[in-house]
């Protein structure tokens, strides 16, 4: 079995920062990659960024490039979200997920452990 536990969330203002944190126990902490997800209101869940655990490659959905950045601490198995000069858009429910092979890191359906959910919302 395997755990992954989000952390971090909050209310906070346009412009601010916040950073998220995504630990992982058990099997959860030997995939091939972690990924950010969000969920807002009335959406699908959708990719935001991703970091490979071998060779820490990352990856960022268009709309975060250059203010968020992904980021792995190998000895705690933990994976950070650094957000950056936030904006009402990046409201939503993060959550973190591991999948254990390789493959396109915005696949959704290739996820086998998830965290149950940190919100944020940011107040414009």
């Amino acid at each position: 079995q395997g755990q992954l536990v989000e952390s971090g969330g909050g209310l906070v203002q346009a412009g601010d920062s916040l950073r998220l944190s995504c630990t992982a126990s058990g099997r959860a902490n030997i995939g091939y990659a972690t990924t950010w997800f969000r969920q807002a209101p009335g959406k699908e869940r959708e990719f935001v960024a991703g970091i490979t655990w071998d060779d820490d490659l990352t990856y960022y959905e268009d709309s975060v490039k250059g203010r968020f950045t992904i980021s792995t601490d190998n000895a705690k198995n933990t994976v950070y979200l650094q957000m950056n000069n936030l904006k009402s858009e990046d409201t939503a429910v993060y959550y973190c997920g591991t999948r254990l092979t390789y493959g396109n890191l915005s696949n959704i359906a290739r996820y086998q452990y998830w965290g149950r959910g940190t919100q944020v919302t940011v107040s414009s």
